[in-house]
């Protein structure tokens, strides 16, 4: 039943994809990221649903999927579009991450980007503060040598669902926004003062990113 919700999700999200008048920022999308691939791109919870399909056609991605119950769903739907999946998961207790495949979900998207893979996850603690960002992505980007992309992405048609996570279902025949925020590298010596400020740089280009793809879709802010 999961597959078949998850397959049902990903034929939707396709559908909302084709059927929404994307704009972009900057106007060239990969003009951001060229001669750096692979990259670690990197959105908040509840505006993952839409960013696997804002790729160019020929750039594959690993997504980093939960190993929970709606992650099934999830990860059909994602392999429904044509991506590698990758499940495991992460939090701020060590142990409980351990057991949700927390270190196989690190090591698998390592091994991605080391055979030359682009990888996509969430960068906020799952079930934490919603847009903090956590330390996993920068220690993916610091032992990697790969950079951190922010990706926003928004339609101006949706359904907000209240959650934890502020998610949002996309609506198909409306306007939308996609922008890419500039490349975070992480040295792989960085002491813990530097991998704070690039946390809180990431945490800032996120930020930064779906506000732009907000407003190129057309959504008020208060």
């Amino acid at each position: 039943m999961s597959r078949f919700v998850g397959r049902a999700a990903g034929a939707y999200l396709r559908f909302v994809r084709r059927t929404t008048r994307f704009a972009t920022d900057p106007a060239e999308p990969y003009s951001k990221i060229e001669g750096k691939l692979p990259i670690i791109g990197a959105c908040w919870h509840g505006q993952h649903f839409l960013v696997p399909l804002m790729r160019r056609e020929g750039h594959d991605f690993a997504v980093l999927v939960s190993r929970s119950a709606d992650g099934a769903i999830n990860a059909a739907a994602v392999e429904a579009m044509g991506l590698k999946v990758v499940r495991g998961s992460g939090g701020r207790d060590r142990l409980k991450a351990a057991k949700k495949g927390g270190v196989a979900g690190f090591l698998g998207m390592l091994d991605a980007l080391e055979h030359g893979l682009s990888v996509a996850q969430t960068a906020d603690v799952p079930r934490g503060t919603p847009r903090r960002c956590g330390e996993g992505v920068v220690k993916l980007a610091q032992h990697s040598g790969r950079p951190i992309v922010p990706l926003g992405v928004a339609t101006k048609w949706r359904i907000d669902l209240g959650s934890w996570d502020r998610a949002r279902i996309p609506l198909p025949f409306g306007r939308g926004g996609f922008a890419l925020g500039d490349p975070i590298f992480v040295p792989a010596k960085a002491t813990p003062e530097e991998l704070e400020a690039l946390r809180l740089s990431a945490e800032e280009g996120l930020n930064q990113v779906l506000a732009k793809a907000e407003e190129l879709a057309g959504i008020p802010h208060a």
